[in-house]
């Protein structure tokens, strides 16, 4: 009986243990994501949620306050965290399916989706996108250019116009460059940039970051993009945590809003 009691203390122990680790791993997370004032939403706020309820569980757990709960209600939570979970799993398979596609050579449009313009600049995410969509344009003269993204509260000018004077300052003709200035969203991005390309053109190059690969694919069939093509840009790799958690849940808001489909 007693290495019974044992055994359930150090299980208990190591639940605690690993409990406190993520939250201080979130934390951490969190507080660095902030210090480097890069980050161009609070989404990483939710990592300061996630170090509450590791840390209060932990708690619940340590003090014995989790097994005086009712038999159901600490099934219902269970279920709920495995379903979550598994979900999550899911959709960071669907996200990893197109994580590093090159695209194709010779397309006659890309498209390139607009990230936050910081008074000096790009940011990080934005001038990584630009940088693919330079070499791509440089090895391909004959495409041209569609660069989508309105300007927000916090931005000096619109992420279109930002663009176009960082390419053309890399040396790229202004003449190859469209500007789509109005949108807000995604789902704007390639609404409102399908108006600027031909009808007759479906097979376009979708330029953003890896992480954002496959739910643009996705709203571009669902805006009029019969062919659409990814092209990765890489996005760093301190963000890619608090980057990819963002995307599952605008994939599943746009589920939600009937924008896209999974498959």
């Amino acid at each position: 009986m007693e290495i019974k009691m044992e055994k359930k203390r150090t299980r208990r122990m190591k639940m605690v243990m690993l409990c406190y680790v993520l939250a201080a791993l979130c934390l951490v997370y969190c507080v660095g994501v902030v210090a480097t004032k890069a980050a161009g939403t609070k989404f990483y706020l939710i990592w300061l949620a996630g170090a509450a309820l590791f840390g209060m569980f932990g708690f619940f757990v340590q003090k014995g306050l989790w097994m005086r709960l009712p038999i159901g209600l600490r099934a219902g939570i269970g279920m709920l965290a495995g379903v979550g979970i598994a979900c999550l799993c899911g959709l960071l398979i669907l996200i990893g399916s197109t994580f590093s596609v090159k695209g194709e050579q010779q397309l006659s449009y890309l498209i390139v989706l607009g990230a936050q313009m910081k008074p000096n600049g790009p940011s990080v995410v934005l001038e990584k996108r630009l940088r693919r969509a330079y070499t791509y344009l440089t090895e391909n003269p004959e495409t041209l250019c569609v660069l989508s993204g309105g300007q927000g509260s916090n931005e000096p000018v619109s992420e279109a116009q930002g663009m176009y004077e960082d390419l053309v300052k890399k040396g790229i003709d202004p003449k190859r460059l469209i500007l789509e200035d109005q949108s807000t969203n995604t789902v704007e991005n390639l609404r409102f940039s399908r108006k600027l390309i031909p009808q007759e053109v479906q097979k376009v190059g979708i330029v953003t970051s890896n992480f954002h690969v496959y739910r643009s694919l996705r709203l571009a069939k669902q805006q009029g993009f019969l062919d659409p093509v990814g092209i990765s840009a890489d996005s760093g790799v301190y963000f890619l945590p608090n980057n990819v958690l963002r995307e599952c849940f605008g994939i599943v808001k746009d589920r939600l809003y009937g924008n896209l489909k999974f498959f």
